[in-house]
Order: C-alpha cells, then sequence, then structure tokens
C-alpha cells in the first residue's frame, strides 16, 4: 500500500459516522427555540455550529459539540442587566420542555444538553454590526463577552483552500494524535497550531496524500520547538487560545515516530510504525505475517478505542510505588528518569497522580505485558479492566520485558483523558 493510499484510508476512518444523528439534535434544539423566541418553526434560521464541528475538523467520536443560538435583539433590553443567568436559564428551561428526560445543566456560559454519546452546549448570544457576538458569562460580574467565530471560521477556510486542503486534514490527523497520547489540548488550539504551521511553510501549498507523511514529520517538529506559551491567538479572530498541558515533549516524541515510519516505507512495519503515532484509527497491514513456528500464546490483548469513543478533554497523569515487603523505595518515574533498574518481586501500585476530570466518572486499567517471557508463560493479558476501587491498581514484578499500564477515564462512555506509564522489568 502507498503512502497516498494509507493516508487517505487513515482520514477515511476519522470521519464522523453519526453526521444524521447530531444535524437531527441540532436541527430540534434549533426548532424549539426558535418557536420560544420568535414564534416559527424553522429548523435552521438563527444559529451556528461553532467549534470543532464548525470548523469543519471534528473527527469520528467527537462528543462535545458547540452552537451559538442569535437571540432576537429586541430581547436585549430584557437580559443586558445582569441578565446573564436568567438566559441560560431561560435556554435551558425551552430545552426541558424538549427533552424532559435529558440532563440539561447551565454551566458558565452555556446550556449543556447531555444526550446518550454527546453533548451540545448551547450559548445564547446577541449578534453585533460587525458580525461579532455578545455572550453570557456568569462569573464576569455582569458583563457580556464578545466572540467572533465567523472570523475564525472563514479564515480557516480561506487558508485550507490556498494549502490544497491540507489545512482541515492536518487538524484531524492532529486530533488522532491528541486522543492516542491523552494530552489535553481542546479543537482550536490543534487547529491554531496547524494554521500557523501552514501559513509559515509553501512547501504543502500543492502537495496531497502522498506527502502527508513528511507533512505529519514536519509539524510535529514545529511542535516540538515553539516555545513554551500561556495562550496563541486564535485565527483572524485573535481571541487567546489557552494551553492546559505542555505538548514540546510529546510533540518531539511523534516527531521521532515519524522519521522511523518514513524509513520503514515500503515494508511492512511501517503500518505499526504510524499507528505508535496516531494509534488504532491509522489502517493495518493487509498482509499476514508468516511464522515458521506456531503461536503458543493468546493475543488477548484489548484496544479501548474499539469498545468507547475516545474524545480526550482533561489531563491525566498516573505514577507508581515500587516497595517490597511493604518498604516503599522510589515513585516509578523517579526510577526511568534516573535510569534505576527495575528487578524482579517487587510491588507496584499504580495510582492516579493528577487529574483533573469533573466528578461524577469511572475509571478503567490496562495492564499489557510484553516480551517473550510474557509469550512463554502466556501472559500477555492486556485487557480493559474496571477500576477495583481507590482509583490504583496493584499489581506484582514477575518476569522481563517492556510491560505497559495505562489508565482511562470515562465520562457517559466516553474517553475523557487517558495516561500510560511503561514498566521496564530487568
Amino acid at each position: 500500500m502507498t503512502i497516498k493510499t494509507m493516508f487517505k484510508d487513515f482520514l477515511r476512518n476519522l470521519a464522523i459516522d453519526n453526521v444524521t444523528q447530531i444535524s437531527n439534535r441540532y436541527t430540534e434544539i434549533t426548532c424549539a427555540l426558535n418557536k420560544h423566541f420568535r414564534d416559527n418553526n424553522s429548523k435552521t434560521k438563527n444559529t451556528l455550529q461553532v467549534g470543532s464541528y464548525g470548523r469543519r475538523t471534528a473527527i469520528k467520536g467527537i462528543s462535545d459539540l458547540d452552537m451559538l443560538y442569535i437571540m432576537p435583539s429586541d430581547k436585549w433590553d430584557t437580559y443586558k442587566d445582569n441578565g446573564q443567568a436568567k438566559i441560560l436559564c431561560d435556554v435551558r428551561a425551552v430545552i426541558l420542555a424538549r427533552y424532559p428526560n435529558t440532563t440539561i445543566k447551565v454551566d458558565r456560559y452555556v446550556v449543556a444538553v447531555e444526550f446518550t454519546n454527546f453533548i451540545i452546549e448551547i450559548c445564547p448570544v446577541f449578534e453585533q454590526n460587525d458580525g461579532s457576538f455578545k455572550y453570557p458569562d456568569t462569573h464576569a460580574g455582569g458583563k457580556w463577552k464578545i466572540t467572533k467565530p465567523r472570523e475564525e471560521m472563514q479564515a480557516m477556510q480561506g487558508l485550507n483552500d490556498d494549502k490544497n486542503e491540507n489545512l482541515y486534514c492536518l487538524c484531524r490527523m492532529i486530533r488522532a494524535w491528541k486522543n492516542k497520547v491523552g494530552i489535553n489540548m481542546n479543537g482550536l488550539l490543534i487547529d491554531t497550531l496547524a494554521y500557523d504551521f501552514l501559513k509559515s511553510t509553501g512547501e504543502y501549498d500543492n502537495k496531497s496524500y502522498a506527502h502527508y507523511d513528511c507533512m505529519c514529520r514536519d509539524f510535529f517538529e514545529y511542535l516540538s520547538e515553539l516555545p513554551e506559551r500561556g495562550y496563541y491567538h486564535a485565527p483572524s479572530s485573535k481571541q487567546q487560545v489557552y494551553v492546559k498541558q505542555k505538548f514540546q515533549k510529546k510533540a518531539k516524541t511523534a516527531y521521532e515516530n515519524c522519521l522511523t515510519a518514513i524509513q520503514k516505507e515500503g515494508s511492512n512495519s511501517v503500518y505499526k510504525k504510524w499507528r505508535k503515532v496516531f494509534g488504532n484509527t491509522f489502517p493495518k497491514s493487509q498482509v499476514i505475517e508468516s511464522r515458521n513456528y506456531p503461536q503458543t500464546w493468546d493475543n488477548t490483548e484489548e484496544f479501548i478505542e474499539d469498545k468507547y469513543s475516545v474524545d480526550i478533554r482533561y489531563s491525566l497523569n498516573i505514577d507508581c510505588d515500587v516497595s517490597q515487603d511493604g518498604f516503599r523505595l522510589f515513585h516509578l518515574k523517579y526510577m526511568l528518569l534516573n535510569k534505576m533498574s527495575l528487578k524482579a518481586k517487587k510491588k507496584l501500585r499504580f495510582h492516579i497522580q493528577k487529574n483533573t476530570t469533573p466528578q461524577p466518572y469511572s475509571v478503567k486499567w490496562k495492564v499489557l505485558n510484553r516480551g517473550e517471557k510474557a509469550k512463554k508463560l502466556n501472559q500477555i493479558r492486556g485487557e480493559i479492566i474496571d477500576d477495583a476501587g481507590g482509583e490504583k491498581q496493584e499489581e506484582v514484578t514477575s518476569f522481563k520485558g517492556e510491560h505497559i499500564v495505562e489508565c482511562y477515564i470515562l465520562k457517559k462512555n466516553v474517553v475523557v483523558a487517558r495516561s500510560q506509564i511503561s514498566v521496564p522489568i530487568e
């Protein structure tokens, strides 16, 4: 399979597969709001799809959708003076009447409607003469804020056209990487960084799928070399887009993995290398590897992407206490950082070190054994298991190998945070 075909299939795998369902929810909400505030039944007028979905950079599994509902201008006097909470409560009441059995919450400047596999956040706004919108913020002490999503969407569309439609594709692929490595980067930050990268180079003005390997390599190098900053400026609108988690180190690792994948072009292992960058949404090899010996071990590894939608929106870090006979020695991350050996017969207590996900949520773990010893003993493991309580997972170092433990945080059956730690036993 050629590079062109691989990346075409990759992007096809990333395509949103519930567009009709999302569209139906948007139109139902729009109709309910129009009926209440304007006394008409339009399903399309006075609304604007924004966020990743509106910018056309979202991918399969998106669980957080955004829309603006443009209020009638004659309602401004009703809400302008300290009316932020009132307008949100009024919008909530209208939507609750349409979906009486659905969880609907007011959250600072949106009304969040929690459907089975995604949330739609509706922000009521008043359109200004310059095309911007005033929106409520219940934490702003009575002040209305300004947003300019049309400018951002037009800027994205313009550069995408100028770059042979490569901008949207790059944004989607980087979302797959974000979900694979578990880094908390919101959609607008990804789109802003991809926009800035392609704006800075003419290398991919006329290139397409056959050069996406190099485009990804160059973007990750660009990302890894950016200085640490608290925020970036969104395309055209220049609104501040905040950095929630440093990305340079993981981008550097992705860059190095891209280099390895490009070196493997033409070999069957190239698929594994790209899947190391982008995860299981990248195509698998269609060639069945031949063996001169029978496989004596069961491949029991499971993949979280096969069981749940993945849409990383929060930060998660796990660590491990290493002890023997109840005496704690070190944190595993400290040992790895200082190149200390991890021997057998040690007790391991994996635990969550940092988790920004708001309650309620559920926790799952994956313990994967690697290496010839694991195969010989038929102890690959790798199943996705529920947390037994206390947000921890206890293990014992038994045999040599480059083992892996991963933790997942789920909200409403969507993986919203993940973290992985390597366990190299000598």
